[in-house]
């Protein structure tokens, strides 16, 4: 290289600038255990931030030394914990904010379980804030979380709430809606009414008559089409109110993996865009557009379209449905009822999913695919695998399987070998664990779910989400399922111990590993110098609580860029 004068002169002002920017952290933490979740899983004694970014990790003195000055904030931890800030990777923000911030919220992941009466109870109370012309919409019911045991609402139920105002509810797994007789009335629905394409089905009984349940999304949008659209300032309102629970939980990142899914694609790139503008985010979103909302020929929004803060990243599929709604594709018949012969169905034909798959793919998007069941696994792994035809460095695509629930080993194996990464509704072991053990799926293949120790073994990765608004956002709850996988409902017992891991490798799960799986360990995921100074202070060092006592653990603060997150 010819050293001209003029670059000379650069090298020695940017070396300037470095030698003057030692000395003049804007914050130094310290005063406590700092989980730097690197490479080695180091801990260390101080970390310092500039300008959004994390300059130094180390010992308290060597920090101090070259980073601390007049105008340096010290935070002392007082004993608290540092850690990176987690990495939701897969959440609705979009719907949680319309179904929880907007609509009536009937989820219950306490005990005891709802009953029909009380759900009834719950809705006949709501029905006193609907306005003139409004519908009562709902989101939260579960059959499989019911007394008694699969409990399901039907269109003459909901009118012992109201015969006058629509009913839509949708079920706690999201795949499953719930409508009174009015709601079928205004959408314009009959016996006669061909089911939607993409797996929507208007369940009948024996007689051919609505009874008022509704399968897949594509099945609820003539009732979502007629129902009042919240104002903009309503909606950004609720939407900046998850965001902020969501941070509150220690949450700097998260992936909403249906951007579209409500009110169109451009609407909703549009309201986040917006969103961030105004710099009205407590985290950074990483988007995923959701294929069955998207136009053919879509491309308006191209690959990796944002920055740091909002990142359009890829497209998201829903090729079945869910497990505890007995709507997930399996290979072998449900549990339940006793000597059914139902086994769920896939919402796609092979060769249409994989020709749709394969023109974004193309583009450069990362391609995510909704699998619950082992047929739909199977289905999404051989279309990758044709995707991934000839392709020297298939990690290098990243691509993803949502759930990844019933599984079985060549799965596990063949997902690690293509360098596609599952992420796990780690609530499945937790909030329908026993459900799925003693009805729903039987004792073998319910202790395969969510196989995080296979993946470890095998040396892929995976991740942990809630999927809100089917679960509720809690790293540390994850991190204490992953590890216990005990059940909720008593008696207590463990699903699957082999598929357990280590409170390590857990953390990774919500962290760097998480972070990876969204294009984001450049940035974030673990305390790196040169990373963005994304925290979360909690009350207690994980690596050194209970597991069992881990998801107790108090989040006390979470920073994004260095700065304190006001929530």
């Amino acid at each position: 290289m010819n050293f001209t004068p003029k670059l000379l002169a650069a090298l020695l002002m940017a070396q300037c600038a470095v030698t003057f920017a030692k000395g003049s952290a804007d914050t130094i933490f310290y005063g406590g255990p700092i989980v730097t979740v690197n490479a080695k899983n180091d801990e260390v004694q101080a970390l310092a931030v500039q300008n959004g970014k994390i300059v130094a990790v180390g010992s308290k003195d060597a920090v101090a030394k070259e980073w601390q000055s007049s105008s340096t904030k010290v935070v002392d931890l007082q004993g608290q914990t540092l850690m990176p800030g987690f990495v939701e990777p897969h959440v609705h923000i979009m719907v949680t904010s319309v179904f929880e911030g907007l609509g009536l919220n009937l989820s219950n992941f306490t005990l005891p379980y709802d009953t029909k009466e009380t759900l009834i109870a719950k809705m006949k109370a709501h029905l006193k804030t609907i306005p003139q012309g409004g519908w009562l919409f709902g989101f939260g019911v579960d059959p499989s979380r019911t007394t008694p045991f699969m409990a399901e609402l039907t269109a003459d139920d909901l009118d012992q709430v109201s015969k006058d105002v629509p009913i839509f509810i949708v079920n706690q797994s999201g795949h499953i809606g719930y409508v009174n007789h009015k709601a079928i009335e205004l959408a314009g629905i009959s016996n006669k009414t061909p089911n939607p394409q993409g797996g929507g089905i208007y369940v009948k009984d024996a007689k051919g008559n609505l009874t008022g349940k509704l399968v897949e999304p594509p099945s609820y949008l003539p009732f979502m089409s007629k129902m009042p659209t919240p104002s903009e300032a309503e909606l950004f309102g609720a939407i900046q109110g998850t965001m902020k629970k969501m941070a509150s939980t220690g949450v700097t990142t998260a992936s909403d993996m249906s951007v579209g899914g409500n009110f169109g694609v451009d609407k909703e790139v549009a309201i986040y865009k917006a969103i961030f503008a105004k710099k009205q985010s407590p985290i950074r979103v990483r988007g995923y557009l959701f294929s069955e909302t998207l136009p053919a020929g879509y491309n308006a929004i191209k690959p990796n379209d944002g920055d740091d803060q909002l990142r359009f990243i890829g497209i998201k599929y829903i090729t079945d449905g869910s497990t505890q709604g007995l709507t997930a594709a399996l290979k072998e018949p449900y549990s339940y009822p006793k000597n059914s012969k139902w086994s769920g169905a896939l919402n796609f034909k092979d060769a249409d999913i994989y020709t749709s798959m394969k023109s974004y793919f193309d583009q450069g998007w990362q391609i995510s695919s909704h699998s619950n069941g082992d047929k739909a696994i199977d289905q999404a792994l051989n279309t990758y695998s044709k995707l991934l035809a000839g392709n020297p460095k298939p990690q290098d695509r990243r691509l993803r399987i949502e759930h990844f629930t019933v599984n079985n080993e060549s799965h596990v194996k063949k997902a690690v070998q293509l360098g596609v990464i599952p992420s796990f509704t780690i609530g499945h072991v937790d909030y329908w664990g026993a459900a799925f053990n003693d009805h729903i799926i039987g004792s073998e293949r319910a202790k395969r779910i969510d196989p995080a120790g296979d993946f470890k073994r095998l040396g892929g990765k995976f991740t942990l989400h809630s999927d809100s608004p089917v679960s509720n956002v809690g790293p540390l709850n994850y991190i204490s399922e992953e590890v216990t996988r005990l059940w909720q409902l008593p008696p207590q017992k463990v699903l699957g111990p082999d598929q357990a891991v280590s409170v390590d490798d857990a953390i990774r799960a919500i962290t760097i590993d998480a972070a990876y799986q969204v294009f984001a360990d450049n940035i974030v995921g673990s305390l790196e110098v040169g990373k963005q100074a994304d925290l979360v202070i909690l009350e207690k060092n994980p690596r050194k609580t209970p597991p069992a006592e881990i998801r107790n653990i108090k989040v006390k603060e979470t920073w994004i860029d260095g700065k304190k997150v006001s929530l």
